[in-house]
């Protein structure tokens, strides 16, 4: 399992470190198939993108989690706002009054991941634990599957 963080502008990379995690709820087409952890949210993940969404004034938003290509390594974490409704195939993850929306492509890369925030000496940042992975690069964002 490797660990990546990313700072909490969603641009950074920050340091990676352990942390425990709760199940988020998870709904869309392949919920059924792929359970309720198929991607964990922690609470002190959702409290930052909670007060990211009510800072940028869109409180009812989402945040779009998936994997695009690219990166030293061949793949990178995408985090974004998400303005829209999620997509018919999108798979929903609800924690603590927060949506992510994840793609359906991602979401076979994502499954297992724990999605945590985590603050240190060394900076602050969502940090994705992912079972899926291979390696990363020294930057921190790009990873090998």
């Amino acid at each position: 399992m490797h660990a990546h963080a990313m700072s909490a502008d969603a641009e950074t990379p920050a340091t990676p470190t352990a942390g425990p995690g709760t199940p988020a709820a998870t709904t869309g087409p392949a919920a059924l198939a792929t359970g309720p952890a198929a991607l964990v949210v922690t609470s002190r993940a959702a409290k930052v993108m909670r007060e990211q969404l009510a800072r940028r004034g869109t409180p009812q938003a989402a945040i779009r989690l998936g994997i695009r290509g690219g990166g030293c390594t061949g793949y990178s974490y995408l985090f974004e706002f998400d303005d829209r409704e999620p997509r018919a195939s999108d798979h929903v993850v609800l924690k603590d009054g927060v949506r992510v929306h994840v793609d359906p492509k991602s979401m076979l890369l994502l499954k297992g991941t724990e999605v945590d925030f985590e603050t240190g000496m060394r900076g602050h940042g969502f940090k994705f634990t992912n079972p899926n992975t291979e390696g990363s690069c020294g930057c921190g964002e790009s990873i090998t599957f």
